[in-house]
């Protein structure tokens, strides 16, 4: 005979409601004894009880009206065992259905019994927060398939099966959204439910039944299953309004209806609606075709920063609603409570998910943790919030427990307050309520943090008044005047002109209100700039040219540092403001200030880079340029920034940039062999780590020095020893051929102009026999045409030559030819003369016109100059002195040239100081937006000292 013994155990229960509690157990034993049943206890199991009748009438009440079903639940072992993901289908399956009536009776029941033992673990204390979402989310699943699959075979029996165009059975596809999709269903929830069907079509039966017409009454069927209450209750409330077009749509929709619906008509709150989708019963199979359609929707290819003001506005919205109906002590939607967490984590997936692919997944706790790793949200936040998620998920829970009812309000009766804390582990209400509350402020203010809530109401009212242009233009300039204009007439007509351009009269409404929040921002800011008129014309011309992507002006009015940021660089630039312009996709880059202002190395760049295309099918040659070009552009970004704020030195800036060139070149060399070779075969004596070709770099990106839109000089050489030899794949094709086939894609990537750009200007007249010549030259063909076609200014142009990347055989030979030719004897006079004769006549074609203005590159006493003194001392001493060909740099081959006594130490420092301010300025000249012309005045006495080298060196006579 069983032995009922739960006095032990009462004394743990609060003494208000310790009497009820033992009431309600002695009526229960009172049932299990009537009808003879035994019960084994242990003690685990014994101990339990007080507190889950206690903290659960619905448990109280189904065991004690129906004893047996706790009894099964014990003698099981299923009350005290943890589910595996099957048990809930295996259960299923074991139910004899035979009928409708009989399918809504015994997954009724089977419900019942499911939720009495999840509660009873949790309440027990035997089941992690993550177990009962799970189980909770598993038994909706496995219910709503297995009602679907009884269903489906009736109306297939009856009316015939729908077929897809491959004739095969048509099955419809059930998205599960919010908590279900994301397997965090809570206790007594609802379940919000899409459905769709792959293809379109009729039955061949008497009324020629449209699939639609029979799906749709499939899925009445199912949500009649689900959601009617009997004297069983019901399975899940069932909600399907979240459809497109909500009530007044169709029940159900094909999969190319449901495409057209989200890419072009679906509103913003459908992207946050469909973050947590998920298939949860149907055809498997067709549903990842739906799920891989509906993706882009959701996450965007850019950075969507406007979905911060539409969650602001949502929750706005919320709490609006909860003010009026007095129901602000909401766990789920008040003021730091759960969805404003859902928010903070699906804010980011809205805004970044697109682009950083690891936010593309469904629970919230995962999200968070992502954030935190990725260092989007501070790490400790990041745990904070995932802490606070868990504790007021347990209290929605708890409260819902109580009687099975879709509840998120407080408790307000005193009893049900004990009832509720005592369910927490609490002391009492007061503790309780002051744990909680602790909780709410910290999730509030991070959501405070993240939305900047209040900063709308905060703005400057005068910021607002300019820009609304309020007053007459007296009052405006004064008022611009305020904020430390100075041309404060022509920064009203700016403001105006802007105002009232095409630009902003093409916007929506959503961005419309998104300059309206930005432009007041702007003022207020941009008076800390050294120059704030200049500065805000800048960058009203950058907004204007971005203003057809109100994303890129939504992450300004959403991030204040970001603005900063953007002001800063504007008034020491305006071509960072012209570059973003044609490349907006770099604003997100004003966000981490760490990283903008720090370049990244040679090694870090190709990491990045690999990162970046690791994923990116190999025959997908358009995804790959668009990413190169991303990359070329992020980085140049980061070298302009630390450039303009002083962050790094000129030499440095161009060691940066020709970084960025070779792990470019080095990376479409590496895709592009492996596109060819997988068409094509490998051609004889190579593999994929030795591919007998190379790319040699002239000029600066030769010389490592390399500026802001400079151009690549490059030369491809390759080695076969039988050009007639053929590779070995599915379509050989000769060694000649393939290697001019290399030659040309490898080109086609780098200088095809897309939306992005091109990722550089490529020039090979440098080849042997310039344009007319082939494309890709044998490398012993290339020696031979050096050493005895070549002109002069071909043998200058190959003291800059640099092997880039390519075979390291490849990379030996040139180098040898480089010094072979370098170190050829020749007549020095004759070489002095043609030098001096192809820079005068360089001088002559290119050296500006205009009076008192300086060339940088092409005046007298410029850059030209010194590169020609340069170019014929190693063409001159080579012979004798073979370490004049070690380098391709100016600046070391002129301290080799000084070490030889080509030229004196002075002279030597003369020519490099002057090098190195000519490249100095002429970056800074790029940066203002403003051609390599300075006024001669500011470097006249530099003009002379490197005139008068050149006169000593090149012995000329001319002014």
């Amino acid at each position: 005979m069983t032995k009922f013994n739960f006095e032990p155990y009462l004394p743990a229960l609060p003494e208000e409601l310790s009497d009820g509690v033992k009431s309600g157990l002695n009526h229960w034993i009172n049932q299990v004894k009537t009808q003879q049943f035994n019960v084994n206890f242990n003690e685990s199991l014994r101990q339990s009880f007080p507190k889950v009748w206690c903290c659960s009438e619905f448990v109280a009440e189904s065991c004690t009206r129906k004893p047996e079903l706790l009894i099964d639940l014990i003698d099981s072992g299923d009350l005290e065992s943890r589910y595996d993901k099957q048990a809930y289908q295996n259960k299923l399956a074991s139910l004899a259905i035979a009928d409708e009536t009989e399918l809504m009776t015994q997954l009724r029941q089977l419900r019942r019994r499911e939720m009495v033992r999840i509660a009873w673990r949790d309440l027990a204390g035997w089941a992690e927060l993550s177990e009962t979402l799970m189980d909770l989310s598993l038994l909706a699943d496995g219910c709503i398939q297995f009602a679907l699959e009884f269903l489906y075979r009736q109306a297939c029996e009856l009316r015939g099966t729908p077929l897809l165009s491959d004739g095969s059975p048509q099955q419809i596809v059930v998205l599960g959204m919010g908590k279900l999709g994301a397997y965090e269903l809570n206790y007594s929830s609802d379940i919000d439910l899409i459905f769709a069907f792959p293809e379109e079509g009729t039955l061949p039966d008497r009324k020629e039944t449209s699939y639609s017409e029979f799906f749709t009454r499939l899925c009445q069927k199912l949500v009649k299953v689900l959601d009617d209450i009997t004297v069983d209750g019901f399975v899940f409330r069932t909600d399907i309004r979240l459809r497109p077009f909500g009530d007044s749509g169709a029940v159900i929709m094909s999969f190319d209806g449901m495409e057209s619906y989200y890419l072009t008509q679906a509103r913003e709150w459908e992207r946050y609606a469909m973050i947590k989708a998920r298939q949860v019963a149907g055809d498997f199979k067709t549903g990842e075709q739906l799920m891989a359609m509906l993706k882009p929707f959701v996450y965007r290819r850019y950075l969507d920063y406007g979905a911060f003001e539409e969650l602001r506005s949502l929750k706005a919205q919320i709490t609006q609603e909860l003010k009026r109906k007095d129901r602000m002590e909401n766990v789920k939607l008040g003021p730091g409570g759960i969805r404003e967490i859902e928010f903070i984590g699906q804010a980011f997936q809205l805004i970044r998910g697109g682009t950083e692919k690891a936010l593309q997944t469904r629970g919230i706790l995962d999200v968070l943790g992502i954030l935190g790793n990725l260092n989007l949200l501070p790490p400790a936040d990041a745990e904070q919030l995932s802490e606070s998620y868990r504790f007021l998920r347990r209290v929605e829970n708890h409260i819902q427990q109580y009687q099975d009812r879709q509840c998120h309000d407080l408790p307000t009766s005193d009893n049900a307050r004990r009832i509720l804390a005592y369910s927490m582990s609490c002391s009492g209400w007061d503790g309780f309520k002051a744990e909680l509350d602790k909780v709410r402020t910290s999730v509030h203010a991070a959501f405070d943090q993240v939305f900047a809530v209040s900063k709308q109401a905060e703005m400057d009212k005068l910021s607002q008044k300019i820009w609304a242009l309020t007053g007459d233009d007296n009052e405006l300039c004064e008022s611009l005047a305020e904020y430390g204009f100075q041309n404060t007439g022509e920064t009203l007509i700016a403001l105006k002109n802007f105002k009232t351009s095409a630009a902003l009269r093409r916007m929506t409404t959503k961005g419309a209100g998104v300059i309206d929040r930005l432009m007041p921002q702007l003022l207020e800011s941009v008076q800390v700039a050294d120059n704030p008129d200049e500065t805000l014309l800048r960058l009203v011309k950058l907004f204007e040219a971005v203003a057809g992507r109100n994303v890129y002006l939504s992450l300004l009015a959403e991030n204040p540092d970001a603005l900063n940021q953007l002001i800063r660089l504007a008034s020491a630039s305006s071509w960072i403001c012209d570059y973003l312009a044609l490349y907006p996709i770099l604003f997100d880059e004003l966000l981490d200030t760490r990283r903008l202002y720090e370049p990244l190395k040679r090694n870090d760049l190709n990491k990045q880079l690999n990162d970046l295309i690791k994923n990116i099918e190999i025959e997908d040659l358009e995804q790959l340029m668009i990413v190169l070009r991303q990359f070329k552009h992020l980085n140049v970004l980061r070298v302009a920034a630390a450039d303009i704020m002083g962050a790094i030195p000129l030499m440095v800036v161009s060691d940066y940039l020709t970084y960025i060139a070779e792990s470019i070149v080095d990376k479409v060399v590496e895709r592009t062999w492996l596109m060819l070779t997988e068409k094509h075969g490998l051609p004889p004596g190579t593999s994929y780590e030795s591919i007998n070709f190379g790319i040699i770099g002239f000029g600066k990106l030769g010389g490592i020095e390399l500026g802001y839109g400079s151009d690549l000089d490059l030369v491809f050489l390759y080695d076969c020893p039988d050009g007639n030899a053929m590779t070995n794949g599915e379509k050989p094709l000769s060694c000649a051929q393939f290697y001019g086939r290399l030659g040309l894609k490898i080109r086609h990537i780098l200088d095809t102009k897309l939306l992005s750009g091109v990722l550089y200007e490529v020039d090979m007249r440098l080849r042997p026999s310039g344009d007319s010549g082939l494309l890709v030259t044998h490398i012993g063909i290339y020696e031979d045409y050096l050493k005895n076609q070549a002109w002069t200014w071909e043998h200058q142009a190959l003291v800059r030559g640099r092997f880039i990347t390519g075979d390291q055989g490849i990379k030996g030979l040139y180098e040898g030819i480089r010094h072979r030719i370098l170190s050829l004897s020749r007549d020095t006079e004759k070489l002095k003369t043609e030098v001096r004769e192809m820079r005068e006549k360089m001088r002559t074609a290119l050296d500006t016109k205009e009076v008192n203005k300086f060339d940088l590159k092409q005046s007298k006493g410029g850059i030209a100059d010194i590169e020609f003194i340069v170019q014929f001392g190693v063409l001159a001493c080579s012979a004798q002195y073979e370490t004049l060909t070690t380098y391709t740099d100016n600046v070391r081959l002129l301290e080799g040239l000084a070490d030889q006594g080509f030229i004196s130490q002075i002279e030597a420092q003369t020519l490099k100081t002057a090098y190195c301010t000519y490249r100095d300025t002429g970056h800074k000249q790029v940066l203002q937006g403003d051609k390599a012309l300075i006024d001669e005045s500011g470097v006249e006495e530099m003009k002379k000292q490197v005139e008068a080298i050149w006169q000593r060196v090149m012995q000329t006579t001319d002014n």
